[in-house]
């Protein structure tokens, strides 16, 4: 077969995920199974995940010059995963200078404009793609079909941007489960974790209704959820149980707990199937849910859920439209351990305002929060709000936070382009591990802390480091975090080179 010949009726589309991870971190590409299933429906489709293809570039190109495609489509994030994605769009335009690259993900919804500007791109699908994508393979094989219909889409017409309307989105259900067999041998994505031995990725409700200023689904969503029925939870991890032998399950939801009355029908299908699980969760919903709900919650073999703690400050909280106060967070600390879960709180600190005290002032939450109960797993992040122009439509202008200025006074100018993003700094900002408005004090004492809070309390999360060495870690820091001294904990730093701890805000599970 060479390039020319076609395969099937209707488009062709290869899906690529570019991002490159260790072999052991790789899960489901889930976004691109549920774009594939959707595609199959009229066309075909491909995946090449980068994940376990450690050349995505040569496996892209390798598998356009066998086969016949109408587009390709790339799965986009920010961070450490933007340089693959260009790579792989600029190899890709090299050599097929007439095969259409559309952009999606998280990336080109936020940056749209900024992905548009790049010459390798020619389509940005902004927020869900299920069914805008499928349209614009239509319209691209289609003669005389408007690229102006369609929904969540972004285009070059005449040298020009064209924004078309934001499309809502929903949580469709095509009756089947998700097409796992395009990935090779998806047992090969099944990993080791603190859960079982063979935790597998899922994601079964997608959006959220709040609206935090600072996160991407906010923006990705406007403040809509969907969750499933219970039965489609039960079919899709029923196969993954069954079929694959999935042990376990992690959840990429970006809100697993709602409402109380729309969540007891999953807990059942979860408390059925007796797969340890680990999720995102709101303290606010937590606190809500009764006790005969909790014994199903324990039930269902929850070990630990991921919350967004943020701040210990109030009023920042109401700035930045979280919807949870701090003696929220104290509250779930203690109802989890009552309960035997896990919470894995993550806090934002160094703000663009008040930018020291707002730090200390979380340390010691932080403090506070370990004496209430000792398992709570703190996940530390550098705030890094989004750019106005990020926000979901329905946002912008609203709720405007404070204009961001450097270390020397000068307004904090975002990138304008994709190449701009692969700088360290920006990087370093999109993974909320830098700022360019912190000291190289305020730096160095962040990641002090932090090396001494993770030393003192390993992660049960991190399976790779020998029980001796974190017991070991931990003794050797218990003086310092007892006493509250971070600076320079250059014992800590030297054992850390011979004991590796897992960082679960880096690597996740």
């Amino acid at each position: 077969m060479n390039a020319f010949e076609s395969t099937s009726a209707g488009a062709r589309t290869l899906l690529v995920n570019p991002t490159i991870t260790s072999p052991s971190s790789a899960r489901f590409p889930l976004s691109l199974l549920h774009l594939a299933a959707a595609l199959d429906r009229h066309g075909d489709s491909r995946i090449v995940d980068g994940n376990v293809d450690r050349d995505v570039v040569g496996a892209t190109l390798d598998v356009l010059a066998h086969e016949r495609f109408d587009a390709v489509g790339i799965s986009v994030m920010g961070g450490p995963q933007i340089e693959p994605s260009i790579a792989v769009s600029k190899a890709i335009r090299e050599r097929f200078p007439q095969l259409p690259i559309v952009w999606g993900g998280y990336f080109p919804t936020l940056y749209t404009d900024t992905a548009l500007s790049a010459p390798y791109v020619d389509y940005a699908i902004r927020g869900q793609g299920e069914e805008s994508l499928p349209e614009l393979m239509a319209a691209l094989t289609t003669a005389g079909r408007d690229m102006a219909t369609i929904g969540g889409l972004s285009w070059k017409r005449d040298g020009m941007v064209v924004h078309n309307p934001n499309r809502r989105f929903s949580l469709g259900d095509s009756g089947i489960v998700l097409p796992y067999d395009k990935l090779g041998d998806p047992r090969r994505y099944l990993a080791r974790t603190f859960l079982g031995r063979r935790t597998v990725a899922h994601q079964a409700a997608i959006g959220c209704r709040f609206r935090c200023t600072f996160c991407g689904v906010a923006a990705m969503f406007g403040g809509t959820t969907a969750l499933p029925t219970a039965a489609r939870l039960e079919r899709d991890l029923g196969y993954l149980k069954h079929e694959l032998g999935a042990d376990s399950v992690q959840f990429f939801d970006h809100n697993f707990f709602d409402r109380e009355e729309d969540m007891i029908p999953l807990l059942e299908v979860m408390a059925k199937l007796e797969m340890p699980w680990w999720c995102y969760a709101r303290s606010d919903a937590l606190l809500k849910l009764s006790e005969s709900t909790w014994k199903l919650v324990r039930k269902s073999r929850l070990q630990m859920a991921y919350i967004g703690a943020e701040s210990p400050n109030g009023q920042m909280l109401k700035e930045i439209r979280k919807g949870t106060r701090p003696d929220q967070t104290l509250e779930v600390a203690e109802l989890c351990r009552r309960h035997g879960v896990i919470p894995e709180l993550s806090f934002m600190v160094a703000p663009p305002e008040n930018t020291e005290e707002e730090t200390h002032l979380t340390f010691e939450f932080i403090r506070e929060l370990k004496k209430i109960n000792p398992a709570s797993e703190i996940i530390v992040y550098i705030y890094t709000p989004l750019p106005e122009s990020s926000k979901h439509e329905k946002d912008r202008g609203k709720h405007p936070g404070m204009a961001l200025r450097d270390l020397n006074g000068d307004p904090v100018v975002f990138p304008t382009s994709p190449e701009e993003w692969m700088q360290k700094r920006w990087v370093d900002y999109a993974c909320h591990a830098d700022a360019p408005w912190l000291t190289d004090d305020l730096r160095r004492h962040i990641q002090d802390f932090v090396t001494v809070l993770r030393c003192r309390f390993p992660t049960v999360q991190d399976l790779r480091s020998p029980p001796w060495a974190k017991r070991g870690l931990s003794a050797l820091a218990a003086r310092r975090y007892r006493q509250g001294r971070y600076d320079r904990p250059w014992e800590l730093n030297l054992a850390n080179r011979l004991v590796r701890l897992r960082l679960p805000q880096v690597s996740g599970l």
